[in-house]
């Protein structure tokens, strides 16, 4: 199945792409999809910890099962005032 990956902030420049279509296996979750990620972007190591995921606009667990077609963001912490 294929997923929409978005990507904000300062993770772009690891991923190379505010956006990317990502190859997974049929039952696949959040957690599995981190693993890969972590996989072909080692860097992404720094960020995870502090990343929070959403599927289809809505935050997800890491058991959250994924479904062809759907939008995964990797959303940075923020700050500002």
């Amino acid at each position: 199945m294929t997923i929409s990956l978005l990507v904000f902030a300062h993770l772009k420049p690891i991923l190379g792409a505010e956006s990317r279509p990502v190859s997974l296996p049929e039952g696949a979750t959040v957690r599995q999809l981190l693993d890969c990620l972590l996989t072909e972007f080692p860097a992404l190591s720094e960020w995870l910890p502090s990343v929070r995921v959403a599927v289809n606009c809505e935050y997800a667990a890491p058991d959250t099962v994924l479904h062809e077609g759907d939008e995964v963001a990797l959303i940075p912490p923020v700050s500002g005032g």
